[in-house]
């Protein structure tokens, strides 16, 4: 039986998503700077990968992934009240990084990492939206096929190397249920170089 191949894949979008007048314009990836990943490692949605994964150089694309397909329903349920102390560094809490809309790296006690948007800064409590920021919504995809070829072997030793280090910012990963127990380097910031930018 012959192992598929990972391809090396890179597309340029707009990502949109039912607004009140019509389709929002929520995200793009420009030629200049488009969506590279390399296929078979959790890197993108399964059913955008699927989408993409066969489509020659060139090829134009036009999809939606409902709800179920990409970050499922939004849940109340993990919206968690966390302690403030545990944003506090030497007894001084991190006013830099903890504001509302933050977006901020936590983990779980069995070493999950994931993310969280900052709600609310109260006296004692931070209440922390663990939902995907696209959770909820059905995912309209318009873009170019820029590359699609074999991976080679150096870049899928670069994309286990990424992995393995760490570089959390597979913002499409389930989230992990958190305990309250949370920690986290909360000076993170997405964009970071590590060859998946994007939410999807």
């Amino acid at each position: 039986m012959n192992k598929t191949p990972n391809k090396y894949i890179a597309v340029s979008y707009r990502l949109y998503v039912d607004g009140n007048n019509g389709k929002e314009l929520m995200e793009e990836a420009t030629a200049e700077q488009p969506f590279h990943f390399i296929s078979g490692f959790g890197i993108a949605l399964d059913s955008f990968e699927k989408q993409l994964v066969d489509l020659e150089k060139d090829a134009t694309f036009d999809f939606a992934l409902p709800k179920e397909e990409a970050y499922g329903d939004y849940e109340e349920a993990h919206v968690i009240d966390l302690d403030r102390e545990i944003f506090s560094i030497n007894g001084h809490f991190d006013h830099e990084h903890i504001y509302v809309d933050a977006v901020i790296p936590l983990q779980n006690e069995d070493g999950n990492h994931f993310y969280g948007r900052v709600v609310e800064v109260g006296e004692e409590k931070v209440k922390v939206d663990l939902n995907h920021p696209l959770a909820g919504e059905t995912l309209y995809f318009e873009g170019k096929v820029l590359e699609n070829r074999e991976a080679t072997n150096e870049e899928i030793q670069g994309m286990i190397a990424r992995m393995s280090g760490g570089c959390g910012c597979g913002c499409h990963h389930d989230h992990g249920d958190c305990d309250g127990n949370c920690d986290g380097d909360c000076s993170h910031k997405h964009g970071d170089d590590c060859g998946c930018g994007h939410c999807h």
